[in-house]
């Protein structure tokens, strides 16, 4: 596959990557037992791309994506989602030809506490206008690569966004009550 086609179909290619990736998530949070909710916004304009909801954790995920091999070296990041409730932004690395899943990166917090600090570096447009001026865009702060933690597993993801002991936690419940 070459690049140029990453390139041309890339809206399409980032729909795919998110259904793989929702499907990923959904089976590892069956496999533990735990209910997971999907709300999908039709426009990042709020800052997000998804809304997950799993045990009354809300987060708010800013999908992001590049192929492994890739030298992007910084995100663009819309402001509002520093004012949703966990939100956090997971940046999936995929292999080129297969779109096969390779490893994720995370940028964000524990359930329930803020976005870290976004930084005051501001995105702009990609495309200049007709004298080549890239105007600034005042709601998008770049963040750069080495900003986010790598998580190299499904299981580990569903644990930075759902907390570590969420399942020990559940099934201790289960036992508490029968």
């Amino acid at each position: 596959m070459k690049d140029t086609m990453h390139n041309d179909a890339s809206s399409l290619r980032e729909q795919y990557l998110e259904y793989g990736f929702l499907g990923e998530l959904c089976r590892e949070m069956w496999k533990r037992g735990i209910e997971m909710d999907i709300l999908r916004s039709h426009t990042d304009r709020s800052g997000y791309d998804i809304l997950l909801e799993a045990n009354g954790i809300e987060r708010h995920v800013q999908m992001k994506s590049s192929f492994i091999g890739a030298k992007t070296a910084r995100q663009k990041i819309n402001i509002r989602l520093a004012d949703k409730p966990s939100g956090c932004v997971i940046w999936v690395r995929f292999d080129p030809e297969s779109l096969k899943l390779a490893e994720f990166l995370w940028f964000g917090a524990q359930p329930g506490e803020p976005l870290p600090e976004l930084g005051d570096k501001i995105g702009k447009h990609e495309k200049g206008d007709q004298h080549g001026y890239k105007a600034q865009r005042a709601a998008i702060r770049m963040i750069n690569k080495g900003r986010f933690e790598l998580v190299p597993s499904i299981p580990d993801l569903a644990d930075r966004l759902f907390a570590p002991d969420l399942t020990k936690w559940r099934l201790r419940a289960v036992v508490c009550i029968a």
